[in-house]
């Protein structure tokens, strides 16, 4: 495995702002004491704005690094999503991450936005991005325009995250980035997702320094496995929605059926969209159960992983879910040192 990037996460968790963002910086500081290193706002126009709640969150903690997971250079001009995050900096005493990924077309079409060229907006995005923290002026004809766009206060570098599922977006992120977020939960893609961030690693030049490979994956947890896995069905239902179609062919699913969810999703039928995931998809797309199997869940996935994410929903209950990932990472960190 690639060197570990010193501001990548190891055991990272994110936090979806559909409460109050009083509410999500309290879970963030829960997180912080059950030993996550990073925590991840996650960004859709139909929750909490992902900013002001990492705001909450740099006040209601110390230690932990924070950032938006992901952030979406379609629905938020790339210059407006450096300066946010460049903020997010300067009040989190250096603490921010940058997750940023292309987004889910279903969602996009709320906006009227069209998804064109996710692949190139993003690699652009981060270009731009680093211009902009070194102080630059910047002008760009690409997918998106910059006409002599500058930040007028004194910025830092930010690790960027690139979330991404296909092939080439994960070999572009290890071309170009500081680590990639695969939003998976199966040990099969990881495996698949290892030998792509191999391919993007050959052609990275030396000068880009580390670069971290973390699992993004849906985790669900609670003492009662069947609970658990109901409360996955709604993170399931998006991810599913948005799964290429070479990931939807490896596990099998119903293609047709994964266009219904996404189609449900555009006209805000969410009901419907979380009814019509099926047993198969909770399996492919979330780590869910009691503790102990989630546990080996999260160590499997580990094989091929620098580092992992647990994302939304957590469980029925995301404080008690955070506490008993908590002692899940404290049994593996074990298990780990055994081994070793």
């Amino acid at each position: 495995m690639p060197e570990n990037n010193n501001s990548s996460p190891e055991w990272g968790i994110e936090l979806t702002p559909n409460a109050p963002p009083d509410r999500v910086a309290t879970l963030g500081r829960a997180a912080e004491t059950s030993g996550f290193d990073t925590a991840f706002v996650s960004c859709h126009y139909n929750n909490r704005d992902p900013f002001i709640t990492l705001d909450r969150l740099a006040n209601a903690t110390e230690g932990i690094r924070i950032g938006p997971g992901v952030a979406n250079p379609y629905d938020i001009h790339p210059v407006r999503i450096a300066s946010q995050v460049a903020t997010l900096a300067e009040v989190s005493d250096g603490r921010a991450v940058l997750g940023l990924g292309a987004g889910d077309p279903s969602t996009l079409q709320n906006l009227g936005l069209e998804w064109g060229r996710p692949l190139t907006r993003v690699r652009e995005t981060i270009r731009v991005h680093r211009r902009l923290w070194a102080g630059e002026r910047v002008d760009h004809d690409g997918t998106f325009r910059v006409q002599d766009a500058g930040l007028n206060y004194e910025a830092q570098q930010v690790p960027i995250f690139v979330g991404g599922q296909g092939p080439k977006m994960i070999q572009m992120a290890a071309e170009h980035a500081d680590g990639v977020l695969v939003n998976a939960s199966h040990p099969d893609d990881y495996a698949w997702a290892a030998e792509q961030v191999e391919i993007g690693l050959d052609a990275r030049a030396e000068s880009r320094g580390p670069f971290t490979f973390a699992a993004f994956a849906s985790v669900s947890v609670d003492t009662d496995a069947a609970a658990a896995r109901n409360a996955a069905r709604k993170p399931v239902a998006f991810i599913a929605a948005g799964a290429p179609d070479e990931v939807i062919e490896r596990h099998e699913l119903d293609a047709g059926r994964t266009a219904e969810i996404g189609a449900a999703i555009s006209a805000g039928e969410f009901d419907r969209a979380y009814e019509l995931v099926t047993a198969g998809m909770l399996d492919a797309f979330c780590v869910a159960g009691a503790p102990s199997a989630v546990a080996d869940q999260i160590a499997s996935i580990r094989e091929y992983t620098d580092a992992f994410v647990a994302a939304s929903p957590l469980g029925p209950d995301r404080r008690e879910a955070i506490e008993l990932l908590g002692s899940v990472r404290d049994q593996l960190a074990t298990q780990g040192s055994t081994d070793d």
